[in-house]
């Protein structure tokens, strides 16, 4: 394997990365919600806002973040939205008001909608069309539905076991690693 099939599979690695924890995330916060209720004196209405805030941004700022990746490049695309999404994730997971909670949630959905398109994006320009372009994109469609479904039981079992703030904080170290795994 040359340098060129390392960089691929590494690049591969981290647009399916992005797609599984954009959808994980979309998920695993659901299950948590009563949790979070409890916990933070949020109203049943003030609650919604915790899912809507995230839906509502990333779909919101979805083809600007498209753009953002043309402008800015997917490079600098990516490691931006990866730390935003960090620090919104470890910011989440820490806040002690209804209000944080939902900015937090909504700096993750401004982060994953310039996260989608980029990861899209390296797919399309690093796979050449036919075949392999075919499989990475089966393989990114794979991970959106597979952060989609751990999303559910890992928000159940990680809200059971160690409270709603690990369905936030989970997300850090996968940030991490797409993180590490980009600027190699």
């Amino acid at each position: 394997m040359d340098d060129g099939d390392r960089q691929t599979r590494w690049l591969l690695v981290v647009a399916l990365t992005v797609q599984f924890t954009v959808a994980l995330d979309m998920a695993v916060v659901n299950v948590a919600l009563p949790d979070m209720k409890a916990d933070l004196g949020f109203t049943a209405e003030g609650l919604q806002w915790v899912v809507n805030a995230y839906a509502l941004a990333f779909g919101g700022l979805l083809m600007l973040g498209g753009r953002l990746t043309d402008i800015a490049g997917r490079r600098r695309t990516l490691t931006a939205a990866l730390v935003l999404f960090g620090v919104a994730s470890l910011g989440g997971g820490l806040v002690w008001s209804p209000g944080g909670l939902i900015a937090a949630r909504a700096a993750q959905g401004v982060a994953a909608a310039a996260l989608a398109p980029v990861a899209l994006a390296l797919i399309t320009v690093t796979f050449p069309a036919g075949p392999a372009r075919s499989r990475a994109l089966g393989l990114w469609g794979m991970a959106g539905a597979a952060g989609g479904a751990i999303g559910v039981l890992a928000g159940g079992v990680l809200t059971e076991a160690a409270g709603w703030r690990t369905v936030l904080l989970v997300n850090v170290p996968i940030v991490v690693f797409a993180y590490a795994a980009g600027r190699r």
